[in-house]
């Protein structure tokens, strides 16, 4: 039997590539003579560049940058066999993972860092380069990458701006004299896996400025800003920055593309189509997919809604392996799942599928599936 393995991670747990490797040994301590076939897969954030580096054969490379609050650290990027493709995480340098709880408010943020990766990226000969948006700590309208590749914001008295989510209302010029010209030979390609527009009540500071630890007042003090820079770019440069997917990773959606000219892709999308996702649905008896927690979000653009859809045209059933889910039986069958395999059924378990969890997957893909042997 052919059989397809195509996960996103466990967030907080396990890679995809860690699931991918022990549903694969659970089904071959089933029966050994099931045809395997694994696909890690990731929709543009955390786990992107891991499987962009792994599918082009390339290597990753790790260099001093400045994190969120411009401190010093070492973050990671990833290059292509050849050298020509560079794959970004802003998280690594720019996201919530780094910073304690009681250092998170995006009034002081920047993706100063972000933009320091890119700028390697540039000295390594890169000359494309897939930006992955997903799990920011700031809400800077991208100023701080702006300001690594040579952007300067100046304030009203021609005074440079410390360029974090708190300065944007303070911006009333945009100097681009010492702009790294290598930009203009590279594309860009923003892996993005959400639409919310850059300021209002839908985009980056209301939506996603209080899980970075955004007070009420600082939430409208950050749409402020979003929306003054906004109204200031269209003044000074005719450029509509309140687009779907401008708010994206607070904003560093609209600056990618004022600043890199920036392409967006949804991330599965992309992952799919360098990955030959489809055809390997196509050529497989049956998929097992899945994620840490399965909800309502699943179905908005995420990778199992993504492999369910694949799978769904080729009328191939799909299992979906989960820590948790929240979705009902019906719903999940309209979306086309066959079953669902859940780690955590009980509270009392979750401690144990979040500590020890290959071994409860193997149990689990074991118990579900033995009528496949």
């Amino acid at each position: 039997m052919k059989i397809l393995i195509a996960p996103d991670k466990f967030k907080g747990s396990l890679s995809a590539h860690e699931v991918c490797n022990a549903v694969g040994e659970a089904l071959k301590e089933m029966d050994s003579s099931h045809e395997i076939t694994k696909v890690p897969l990731a929709d543009g954030g955390e786990g992107t560049f891991e499987i962009l580096v792994k599918q082009s054969h390339g290597r990753v490379k790790k260099i001093s940058v400045l994190d969120p609050l411009q401190r010093p650290i070492h973050a990671e990027y990833g290059l292509s066999k050849d050298g020509t493709v560079a794959f970004i995480e802003m998280a690594k340098a720019s996201g919530l993972q780094l910073l304690k709880e009681i250092e998170r408010n995006p009034l002081h943020t920047s993706t100063i860092g972000t933009g320091q990766l890119i700028l390697d990226a540039l000295n390594e000969g890169a000359t494309n380069i897939i930006l992955g948006i997903g799990g920011s700590a700031t809400n800077d309208a991208g100023i701080g990458m702006a300001h690594a590749l040579g952007f300067r914001f100046l304030n009203k008295k021609k005074e440079i701006v410390n360029p974090t989510g708190q300065s944007l209302s303070e911006i009333d010029s945009i100097d681009d004299s010492l702009v790294d010209v290598r930009l203009r030979d590279v594309n860009f390609t923003v892996l993005c896996d959400v639409d919310n527009p850059l300021y209002g009540i839908h985009g980056a500071a209301y939506v996603y400025g209080p899980q970075k630890g955004a007070s009420a007042e600082i939430v409208k003090e950050l749409d402020h800003g979003l929306n003054y820079f906004a109204e200031l770019v269209k003044t000074i440069k005719s450029i509509e920055l309140n687009f779907r997917g401008a708010g994206a990773a607070g904003g560093l959606g609209a600056g990618a593309k004022l600043f890199l000219d920036a392409t967006f892709r949804k991330g599965i999308d992309y992952i799919s189509e360098i990955t030959g996702l489809e055809e390997k649905i196509k050529e497989s008896d049956i998929i097992i997919t899945g994620e840490g927690k399965v909800d309502q979000q699943t179905f908005s653009g995420k990778v199992v809604a993504h492999v369910l859809s694949l799978a769904k045209q080729y009328k191939r059933p799909v299992f979906i392996l989960c820590g948790q889910c929240t979705v009902s039986a019906d719903e999940l069958k309209r979306f086309g799942a066959k079953k669902v395999i859940t780690l955590v059924n009980h509270p009392s378990e979750l401690n144990e599928a979040m500590s020890q969890p290959i071994p409860l997957i193997k149990s689990k893909i074991k118990q579900a599936l033995l009528d496949l042997t």
